[in-house]
């Protein structure tokens, strides 16, 4: 149809009698649209779409399942059980923008009770199996685009079924220009199916927030991650630490680099790590290299739990005799190793659980290899995986962070179906942390230096009405601990007992927060921040019937304090995200929203009992 065909037919529509108004509009939207390039699938509504257009998700922490590490500076992990839609509104609030790398390895569709989509297992031949699936994925992963930082990646498992439709919808989604590459994986040596050609492939696609800022291992990186100085910084620049050893795939594996090279201590290490050959290791440099590093001040030994591990200075600028010190060679895009395939995930999980309560979970080894490529992964990265089955990146995330003594953070999301998330996801990475022993009677020593916090997903009612909006702020303590990352609740705040109705304070001596739930107290904790010492700014956040942080009321303390009105922060938030809400046909709030409410007349004095009293 060309154009003025479609303008006369527009026409035609516009004047035909006996159509509602809705069938009308309807029409016309659809000759209107353009013709676009991509994909088209019929929109399949979940159930949990519509639960959340009466109600809005936060989430609950379940404290006899946290595990809290003795170590000051263990990183915090966060396991959320729930409809992980539910949950990725959640983290809209507390992790837009901040998320560095996402690996998620969602149902494939297969047609064989891997894939349910509103409490119903999909068969190979419903005829919808390709729009439920691809509705499914895109409100999830519209989410997560949201959620990348700037430098963010992300990588998603699949295989044949969906690989072609999921290609598509990334690339409307990230956008063409931030595809990065399709990981071929070989998951399996494969078996006798029956079928003329065995698949012992699978696929990882691999998309960026930005192409220009994500790097990957081989590439230049920014200047950011340089922190350390030295005795060479005028002449070098700061430095960043690379491990000196990788596992090499495919052609990258050369016998040369796998060499023995001296420790302080008088004994060997070859890569890989031990006194003996690992095959498929290589250090990055030769033995010349290597000894020339050693004289010249370019090479650290770091001794940890599981031995010696060798690294090199990567400074600024180049070294003092005018040669850059390499970066490595860059992966290819063939993933094949035994190490790598779903038997050593099994076999993995077996070991850790005794027993088989997953299928093919994912190995830790290809979760390392997949974080280890990006440069964003090295020094304090967050993590998310929001279809984490038995847990695998958590435990990939903890074993890169004892290995290179990074502080990376993880986040898992999953149902309990099965009862999956309480008995595998959960229970997988408490053995890891606290150690375990394996079906052989071997002792395995726990990663200890890991917290890692259990939440469930919760609702409130979604009608913005004063109760309501309370019981947000009042649900929300928890949404903002996470967001802030500082849990240490302390129950006194300027020596004055607290109480827990009126206002919480959080302090873990790198972050204080405030969360006062009666803004009627506003002015009385001014006048006492402003006799404090603070390290840094408080953050504080007050309630408030629509979006104003009662400033003027913080002015006397402004370079003390960050201030956020509550719920307005996380209406906005959602609102990215979430489906419209359902209008009742009651009366709207008879306090509109966005009105800024005279607090000077309704501003109470904050009365501070005697110490040890409550106020």
């Amino acid at each position: 149809m060309n154009n003025d065909d479609r303008i006369n037919l527009i026409r035609r529509v516009s004047e035909i009698e006996g159509l509602t108004d809705h069938e009308r509009s309807t029409l016309l939207g659809l000759l209107r649209e353009n013709k676009t390039y991509g994909l088209v699938w019929e929109d399949k509504k979940e159930d949990v779409e519509d639960k959340m257009q009466e109600e809005l998700p936060v989430l609950k922490e379940v404290p006899k399942r946290a595990i809290i590490s003795d170590s000051k500076d263990a990183p915090n992990h966060i396991l959320i059980e729930g409809d992980n839609l539910e949950a990725l509104t959640t983290l809209a609030y507390t992790h837009a923008g901040r998320i560095d790398v996402i690996y998620i390895d969602p149902p494939y569709n297969t047609g064989n009770k891997d894939f349910v989509y509103n409490d119903k297992f999909i068969n190979f031949d419903d005829e919808y199996k390709h729009s439920m699936w691809l509705s499914f994925m895109s409100r999830r992963l519209r989410i997560a685009k949201q959620l990348l930082s700037e430098k963010g990646v992300i990588f998603i498992s699949i295989d044949d079924n969906e690989q072609a439709q999921l290609k598509l919808l990334c690339d409307e989604i990230f956008g063409e220009n931030n595809f990065v590459t399709n990981f071929t994986w070989q998951s399996t040596a494969g078996s006798n199916t029956g079928s003329e050609i065995v698949t012992t492939t699978e696929y990882i696609l691999v998309y960026t927030a930005n192409r220009q800022k994500a790097h990957f291992d081989g590439q230049p990186p920014s200047d950011d991650i340089f922190k350390f100085k030295d005795e060479h910084y005028k002449e070098r620049g700061k430095y960043t630490l690379d491990k000196l050893d990788r596992r090499r795939v495919g052609g990258h594996y050369s016998e040369a680099l796998n060499f023995p090279v001296e420790m302080p201590d008088g004994t060997y290490r070859y890569p890989g790590g031990g006194s003996e050959i690992n095959n498929g290791w290589n250090y990055l440099w030769s033995k010349n290299k290597i000894q020339w590093g050693i004289e010249n001040d370019f090479i650290v030994y770091k001794k940890n739990r599981d031995g010696w591990a060798l690294y090199c200075k990567r400074y600024q600028k180049v070294d003092n005799t005018n040669k850059p010190v390499d970066r490595t060679t860059p992966y290819r895009n063939l993933i094949t190793s035994d190490l790598f395939n779903t038997a050593q995930g099994t076999a993995e999980l077996a070991e850790i659980l005794n027993g088989r309560p997953f299928a093919f979970p994912k190995p830790s080894g290809l979760l390392k290899f997949l974080l280890s490529t990006t440069v964003i992964t090295l020094p304090n990265s967050t993590i998310l995986d929001f279809f984490a089955g038995s847990g695998t990146t958590l435990h990939a995330t903890m074993q890169l962070n004892a290995e290179d003594g990074g502080h990376r953070q993880c986040i898992l999301v999953t149902n309990n179906e099965n009862d999956i998330c309480e008995k595998v996801t959960y229970e997988r990475n408490k053995r890891v942390i606290q150690g375990y022993t394996t079906p052989k009677g071997e002792q395995v020593v726990g990663l200890t230096s890991n917290t890692l916090r259990y939440y469930k997903t919760h609702f409130v009612p979604r009608e913005p009405n004063n109760t309501n909006k309370r019981e947000l702020v009042a649900a929300a303590t928890e949404l903002l601990c996470i967001k802030n990352d500082v849990y240490q609740e302390q129950r006194v705040f300027c020596g004055r007992r607290l109480k827990p109705t009126a206002a919480r304070y959080f302090d873990d001596g790198r972050t204080q927060m405030l969360i006062i739930y009666n803004e009627l107290t506003v002015k009385a904790f001014v006048k006492a921040i402003g006799g404090m010492e603070v390290k840094g700014r408080i953050k504080v956040y007050v309630f408030s019937n629509n979006s104003y942080a009662y400033a003027d009321d913080f002015e006397p303390v402004a370079d003390k304090v960050e201030v956020c009105a509550l719920p307005a922060a996380i209406y906005d938030a959602y609102k990215k995200v979430l489906p419209p809400r359902k209008r009742s046909g009651k009366p709207a709030d008879n306090e509109p929203f966005a009105r800024m409410r005279q607090n000077e007349e309704k501003q109470a004095e904050f009365n501070f009992k005697e110490k040890g009293g409550e106020a």
